[in-house]
């Protein structure tokens, strides 16, 4: 993370959650404070909480950001997309703005809010990819107030379904979801009875959602139903053909 540059005056933390959702549009602009993790090595940042096993290659590149508790929201946060710009600091602050997309958490740390502690609750914090936080701010500033927004995200191509676990428990990665970005859930069903119907799923870590005990799955095509944050609901139909790989992603519809 960046030097321990002391804060003053933490901007209110508790502000009204995101009132719009980001398939209508922007959101409402939010007072948070930015910091970065890792450096010009690109594995620094390739994995994290959200369980991308490779950002770069899913496409979200070196705009990507590990979110405080307060935003993280136990994984739900995974995949929306902020656009975040430095205010407020004339010293260490750059013109323009960057939209990033959450990838990680940051997780609270055993030092005080002000000093160290960025990521506690309840502050609303951003702790950037390092290439990403070099777009708004100066590398000595460590740390800088900025103001942020949920926007939609623009995505090329479908919906992807990275398939994961084993016979027993079956689990997918979903990712390259455009529009809110966030999903919130997921039900899979196959082609034969008695799983010709749809069966939710729970997440196991960010965006990465499993059902347990149906062996029976292997074997079938697939379809997958997701939800996002904003409500809506894309069906991709027998995604995953019958013989279908653990380790093999396919491409659904989209937003």
């Amino acid at each position: 993370m960046g030097s321990a540059f002391k804060l003053v005056g933490f901007l209110a933390a508790a502000a009204a959650a995101l009132l719009l959702s980001p398939a209508s549009g922007a959101g409402d602009w939010q007072p948070a404070h930015a910091t970065f993790y890792g450096n010009a090595d690109p594995n620094e940042s390739r994995t994290g909480a959200c369980g991308y096993d490779d950002v770069f290659k899913q496409g979200y590149g070196n705009m990507t950001a590990a979110l405080s508790t307060a935003l993280f929201n136990s994984g739900a946060a995974c995949g929306g997309c902020y656009e975040i710009q430095c205010v407020s600091d004339t010293q260490w602050c750059l013109p323009g703005t960057i939209t990033v997309t959450a990838t990680n958490f940051c997780p609270p740390a055993n030092k005080p809010n002000n000093d160290g502690g960025w990521c506690n609750p309840p502050l609303k914090h951003f702790d950037l990819n390092f290439p990403a936080f070099l777009k708004i701010a100066k590398y000595r500033a460590g740390i800088v107030p900025v103001q942020f927004r949920r926007v939609p995200c623009v995505k090329s191509g479908g919906i992807k379904f990275e398939m994961r676990g084993n016979k027993d428990w079956i689990a997918v990665l979903i990712f390259n979801v455009a529009g809110a970005g966030s999903v919130t859930a997921v039900s899979v069903k196959g082609t034969a009875a008695p799983l010709g119907r749809w069966i939710e799923m729970q997440r196991s870590s960010g965006e990465v959602w499993a059902v347990r005990w149906q062996s029976a799955l292997v074997g079938q095509a697939l379809s997958f139903r997701v939800t996002t944050s904003d409500g809506k609901t894309v069906e991709s139909d027998n995604v995953a053909p019958p013989n279908w790989q653990f380790g093999q992603t396919y491409e659904g519809k989209q937003f």
